[in-house]
């Protein structure tokens, strides 16, 4: 029997990725099957978005028996100039994933038929406006790679098994899906690879109830925002989360990203197309942000979110250039070149609209190291633009177990203070790794709109305080922790101890008189 709620429809659709992922597996790395596993899951959405897309239009022409899977190669073409200006690509129907998929067992050359399909999809976009949004979308799936196998054959076998699984998903009818089957699937996958993948695999991809905390900090008390960006997008779900919490026609400008990872660079854009995000409405670049920023023209944002990876190396003071760049100039001096963390902090404040708000997973060492760190602290509190310092719980990220924190920047801030919320203790055990609840999530976010300072749990601290204490910002300086030791009364502890001591005089004297009887029996 089919799942018809959300939820056992999820549950139903995890459970299948699952076994297809570890089943198909084989010899190919995990980390590195996923590129199969997505690409071919891409490829399958991308077919059904288009035939609905083309279907509907037809049927609401007046022609109900229109099938755009049906229809002959060269009676599809009349109809491609128009759909690639507004879907941003265009596969024939012989080229569609239901119809390769029906003929891949008996097609001996199916590596070279899958090749030029995927070949054809993204030349579809040449010399147009999504050009760039197509580009290299599949060079990650390799049909003719060794890992699928030492031979064509042995390869061909395991892509007609790929086809086989990810059309047996049950994603339901694309125009009637009662949840995001596709974008759902995607992102658990994300997380099925990036918690077995350790670090290597784990550092570009952000829990999901981490990515719905920064989305509903950085948008309280707004139901729509311009745009929204993030200048370390990984695989995109920071930004997508946006989607969720106010819609995606509530982003009305659309959603920008930059990722330095080829890889992950794909998978981002894949992603924003497995969410029916269309191609106008996004922009992912690729490119180091740091050092050659994408985005200029689109800058600036309202609504920043980002997970930066953690006091990499950079640049630093060795580019003489980059002390009179207008994103770090302000501050006066450049992070350190060992730790990058303030250097995207510094970027997305310029990026920020007046009217906007960033949230930043930041290394919570950023919060109280001396030296350029602390000179950019100063800058960042005597002009006002922290909001808040949320500590997280530890182990909650894939590839490292440390408790990180949250830093929110403004620029139009009505007080001249700083939250402290400590939310160390947030959380539940899931599995290997802690996680945020529902209600973990509104504590924060509760907290952080009422600025109130709460017993062991929240400090709303004037700047000026701050300041006085060389410009520390680690919470635990101000949020006290409760004291969970038990209280002991010493008058009674000293009576009881007395009491002991006593006893054990009398049970002494009795041994004593038991050891000298023995020793005088004859």
């Amino acid at each position: 029997m089919t799942p018809t709620t959300k939820e056992g429809q999820r549950a139903e659709l995890h459970k299948t990725i699952w076994r297809i992922a570890n089943q198909l597996r084989g010899s190919v790395d995990g980390w590195d099957f996923k590129s199969y596993v997505l690409g071919m899951l891409f490829y399958r959405f991308i077919s059904e978005n288009l035939t609905a897309y083309l279907n509907k239009m037809e049927q609401d022409a007046g022609d109900t028996d229109f099938d755009y899977t049906k229809l002959a190669d060269k009676d599809a073409e009349f109809g491609r100039k128009d759909t690639v200006d507004e879907k941003g690509f265009y596969i024939l129907p012989s080229e569609l994933f239901t119809n390769v998929r029906k003929h891949a067992a008996g097609d001996e050359n199916l590596n070279e038929t899958l090749a030029a399909v995927f070949k054809n999809i993204e030349g579809s976009a040449l010399g147009t406006d999504s050009e760039d949004d197509l580009k290299g979308l599949f060079d990650d799936l390799d049909v003719n790679s060794q890992k699928l196998g030492s031979t064509v054959a042995k390869r061909n076998e395991r892509l007609v098994k790929l086809l086989n699984a990810i059309a047996d998903l049950n994603l339901g009818d694309f125009a009637d899906n009662t949840i995001d089957a596709f974008g759902d699937a995607y992102e658990y996958l994300m997380t099925m690879y990036a918690s077995s993948a350790g670090k290597s695999g784990g550092e570009f991809f952000t829990p999901q109830e981490v990515s719905e905390l920064l989305a509903r900090l950085t948008v309280v008390g707004k139901t729509s925002v311009n745009k929204v960006y993030d200048p370390a997008c990984g695989s995109g779900s920071l930004l997508l989360k946006f989607a969720m919490v106010l819609g995606k026609e509530n982003v009305r400008g659309g959603f920008f990203g930059q990722e330095v990872n080829l890889t992950t660079y794909n998978l981002a854009r894949i992603n924003m197309f497995l969410h029916d995000i269309n191609y106008e409405k996004f922009d992912i670049a690729h490119g180091d942000t740091l050092i050659d920023p994408a985005h200029w023209d689109d800058e600036p944002f309202e609504a920043i979110v980002s997970n930066p990876p953690y006091s990499i190396n950079w640049e630093g003071d060795a580019n003489p250039l980059l002390i009179n760049d207008p994103r770090y100039a302000p501050a006066g001096v450049l992070a350190p070149k060992s730790k990058a963390d303030l250097a995207f902090t510094m970027h997305m404040l310029s990026w920020l609209a007046v009217n906007g708000v960033a949230a930043i997973v930041e290394f919570p060492g950023v919060l109280y190291r001396a030296g350029a760190e602390q000179k950019i602290r100063k800058y960042l509190i005597d002009n006002n633009y922290i909001d808040a310092v949320i500590q997280l719980p530890p182990d909650l990220f894939f590839g490292t177990t440390i408790g990180t924190c949250i830093v929110i920047l403004k620029k139009s801030k009505q007080t001249n203070d700083v939250v402290f919320i400590d939310a160390s203790a947030e959380f539940v055990r899931g599995g290997n790794k802690n996680k945020l609840t529902t209600a973990n999530q509104q504590r924060i976010l509760d907290t952080y709109i009422a600025r109130e300072s709460i017993d062991h749990f929240s400090q709303v601290v004037p700047n000026g305080e701050i300041a006085a204490r060389d410009y520390l910002a680690s919470v635990m300086s101000y949020v006290a922790v409760a004291d969970t030791r038990e209280t002991v009364d010493i008058t009674d502890l000293n009576s009881d101890i007395a009491r002991i001591v006593a006893r054990q005089a009398e049970l002494r004297a009795v041994i004593d008189e038991m050891v000298a009887d023995l020793e005088s029996a004859p």
